[in-house]
């Protein structure tokens, strides 16, 4: 059996492939946990400093594995096993936003419910021009309400309540311009664009990619003294980093910073 996901590396960037495109990168239970494995190790690594979650065939990933999903509900011990698979699932989609690295989604294809989640999780995305979104589990009788949290977080809620309502899909140009994705390009040179934008957040000092890629998640929800605050805080820990006050040297004396 072929590995569900799979995993490359080019400098620093490393590259998760969902790799199930028969079932349209189903997130089953065994593809979150591999996800969940994959993304704690990379978060140890301090050598990689973007990763790019692609994936292969025709979909990003279609959501829930609805078979593994009615398989499960007909067990005796059905409610239990849901349980843990929207905990797994959550778990996984709170580890994004708290790896140390940025997580680039790049979508080649249609992105639905919990795989719609996927991409809302991410801290960017790029996206086929062709690529569709949706949280269509209300047309199935189910209410979205797991991707309904990472929707609501990356786009206005009223198009997020539209979006989870109706079950309606937007394409790519809609996803661009209610913040759900951050770069639309033709499917030929869909890995290119994503090489492209990952490529420049790794050219930067990756102490300062890290301290603010925390700070940034830990702002999002916090009143606006806190916030202030704590990135205050965060802006003085940078600063005082010796690349950092390299790198600012090197900009008044306009020559490239020699960062350790």
């Amino acid at each position: 059996m072929d590995q569900l996901l799979t995993s490359s590396r080019s400098g620093h960037i490393a590259r998760l492939t969902l790799n199930d495109p028969a079932r349209y990168n189903a997130l089953s239970l065994q593809m979150i946990e591999d996800l969940i494995d994959a993304l704690t190790c990379i978060a140890g690594q301090d050598d990689i400093r973007v990763v790019i979650l692609a994936a292969q065939g025709k979909a990003f990933s279609a959501g829930h594995d609805l078979r593994q999903m009615v398989e499960g509900t007909e067990a005796d011990d059905g409610a239990e096993r849901m349980r843990h698979l929207f905990d797994r699932c959550a778990t996984l989609m709170q580890l994004i936003p708290t790896l140390p690295q940025p997580v680039i989604a790049q979508v080649q294809g249609i992105a639905t419910a919990a795989g719609c989640q996927l991409v809302a999780s991410c801290d960017m995305a790029v996206a086929a021009d062709t690529a569709r979104f949706g949280v269509n589990g209300v047309s199935l009788g189910l209410f979205c309400t797991t991707p309904m949290v990472a929707l609501t977080r990356a786009i206005p809620p009223k198009a997020a309540f539209e979006m989870l309502t109706t079950g309606d899909f937007i394409d790519a140009a809609r996803a661009r311009e209610l913040g759900l994705i951050n770069r639309t390009a033709p499917p030929d040179d869909l890995e290119a664009a994503t090489l492209q934008l990952a490529e420049s957040v790794a050219a930067k000092l990756p102490a300062a990619i890290r301290l603010g890629k925390a700070a940034f998640h830990r702002q999002m929800n916090q009143p606006l003294d806190v916030a202030y605050q704590g990135a205050g805080q965060t802006m003085c820990d940078n600063v005082m980093l010796p690349d950092t006050i390299e790198g600012m040297r090197a900009f008044l004396e306009k020559r490239p910073p020699a960062w350790s």
